[in-house]
């Protein structure tokens, strides 16, 4: 449960400002049509965060417990940096991709390009490397993919973005900073 539950905060954070957020914004504003935008966002993020989740199982039987440790201690502060540059929405990705495919298939393509490598596919490694519950860290990064970008958008009208881009950034480095003492929420 822990698993999921990190996975959650954590994926909610870094979808703030993110590309794939203002991407949804466009695609919604573009299309007007939210079930399929749904249902590709959705697809798009099993297929991608299930691969992250792999890379992280593979991470976790590749290395030592002190080397994943250093792992885990980097890619949170990575995080904690990276989150702190914003983000770029990309009309031009939409202009890329035929609408042969249809609203949700252009959904799902730019949504799974979006995520290659972004902070959300990054968190979805490391959370897998730290906890070795690669399911479980998928199913909490898919619940928290819809609200992220809901809340998001209704946090932006209210909180400047670059305050909730500082806080994002001092919660990874915090978490960074504790894995690095090897503290897990649970010893807290």
């Amino acid at each position: 449960m822990e698993a999921i539950l990190v996975a959650i905060g954590a994926v909610a954070l870094a979808e703030m400002g993110d590309k794939t957020q203002l991407l949804a914004f466009l695609l919604a504003s573009r299309f007007k049509k939210p079930i399929p935008i749904i249902l590709g966002i959705l697809v798009a993020t099993i297929f991608n965060h299930s691969l992250a989740s792999a890379l992280g199982a593979w991470i976790t039987h590749a290395f030592s417990p002190e080397v994943i440790k250093w792992i885990i201690v980097g890619s949170f502060l990575a995080m904690a940096a990276w989150i702190l540059v914003p983000d770029k929405g990309d009309d031009d990705a939409l202009k890329n991709h035929s609408m042969r495919f249809g609203v949700f298939g252009v959904t799902f393509i730019t949504f799974f390009l979006a995520e290659m490598g972004d902070k959300t596919q990054i968190a979805t490694v490391a959370l897998t490397v730290k906890y070795a519950a690669p399911v479980l860290v998928v199913i909490g990064t898919l619940i928290a993919d819809v609200p992220a970008v809901w809340i998001g958008d209704k946090l932006a009208q209210k909180v400047p973005v670059k305050l909730v881009r500082i806080a994002s950034a001092v919660l990874f480095a915090a978490i960074g900073i504790l894995a690095a003492f090897e503290y897990t929420p649970t010893e807290l």
